[in-house]
């Protein structure tokens, strides 16, 4: 199969699809492998170790131009003329992104397979978990530096001052974006709360995080108990495929104090805060009731090098199956059958022709490459 790198074009945005280790492998395997020139530079991967194991440079075109077309984030309106009948593997978070992708998708009759509906056995998002893990880490640091005074933060430091902890912050989600802000934060000192659904999630998080942390089963009274002395807010809710839910209301936000802040992990599938709108990593807050909101959407792109890492070693075992097999492996794999979002001008992942009132166009052909 030919297969193409094209160079990410979100903003600020470093990761790369495919590391010179992942393209030798693939080209031992009979493929060739056309990376976009310094597609690779932010992660740390030069033009001359693509070249080194066998890869050819090429124009954004020429990286576009290929059977099977590898990213890290959804394609940019600058990149939907390229879309075609291809297949084109990456993040493309369709519930939350504009309704034009999809759209384009559709028209060109694109197969777009999304790594963040792809299931394991467990029914787990096996692809989505290191880049959550990535942005829940960040989520502590970021919204640590935001509560400083200079920024416009109400100047409580996050941390333990000779044996004293300083600041409270109230997770949302005790999925992988949850442990690992939870962790983070914990880490730098504060107090930790976490909100969830599934409270057996408790002991593991006073377990393997500190046997301080305290643990709520979400509900919006409970929530709103917690807001007014909260410093930091993170929101980390996932649905699978579809848009998050608002958890925390335009009015709960009001309940947190000037200066506080809000990460809103959940952005790119919509947010889980009403207040919330995406922003940037060239602008990445705003103030909306007296509180810093980050809403970046590509948030562990600020760390490509770790994030290329943990999202190749995940991505490259099922890159190279459909390298290899076509869409014959999505047959042989329900989990993977999952990740198909649009095939053939329809849409063939259900929550997101919910999510974008796209119905009439959902055709169940996953549920045929499951069967």
């Amino acid at each position: 199969m030919k297969i193409g790198i094209p160079s990410e074009i979100k903003d600020k945005e470093g990761r790369v699809a495919l590391t010179p280790k992942g393209a030798k492998q693939l080209i031992a395997s009979g493929h060739s492998v056309l990376v976009q020139t310094d597609a690779g530079v932010n992660s740390g991967f030069s033009n001359d170790e693509y070249l080194a194991v066998g890869a050819t440079l090429g124009s954004v075109e020429e990286a576009w131009n290929r059977d099977l077309v590898v990213k890290v984030k959804e394609p940019e309106e600058p990149e939907y003329g390229f879309l075609k009948q291809q297949i084109v593997f990456t993040y493309f978070h369709l519930a939350g992104v504009p309704k034009a992708l999809t759209q384009t998708l559709l028209q060109q009759g694109t197969t777009a397979i999304a790594y963040e509906t792809l299931e394991d056995a467990q029914g787990r998002l096996p692809l989505l978990a290191p880049m959550s893990a990535i942005a829940g880490n960040m989520a502590a640091l970021v919204g640590a530096y935001y509560l400083g005074r200079p920024w416009g933060g109400k100047g409580v430091q996050l941390g333990e001052v000779l044996g004293t902890r300083h600041g409270k912050v109230l997770v949302i989600g005790d999925g992988v974006v949850g442990y690992h802000a939870a962790k983070s934060a914990r880490g730098l000192g504060a107090h930790v709360a976490v909100v969830g659904l599934d409270e057996s999630r408790a002991g593991l998080f006073r377990k393997e995080i500190a046997d301080d942390i305290e643990f709520f089963a979400s509900s919006p009274e409970r929530i709103a108990e917690q807001l007014p002395d909260t410093d930091l807010l993170i929101g980390g809710v996932l649905t699978h495929g579809a848009r998050a839910d608002y958890v925390i209301s335009e009015a709960m936000v009001k309940l947190l104090k000037p200066g506080s802040v809000i990460v809103d992990v959940s952005i790119d599938q919509g947010g889980c805060i009403e207040t919330s709108r995406p922003t940037s990593h060239s602008a990445p807050i705003f103030e909306k009731h007296g509180v810093t909101h980050y809403c970046v959407t590509n948030m562990p792109g600020a760390y490509p090098r770790t994030s290329t890492l943990a999202l190749t070693q995940a991505t490259f075992p099922y890159l190279l199956r459909l390298a290899n097999d076509g869409l014959n492996a999505l047959k042989t794999d329900p989990g993977f059958a999952r990740a198909l979002n649009t095939y053939q001008g329809h849409v063939v992942y259900q929550p997101v022709a919910e999510a974008l009132d796209l119905l009439p166009q959902y055709w169940a052909y996953g549920e045929l490459f499951a069967a």
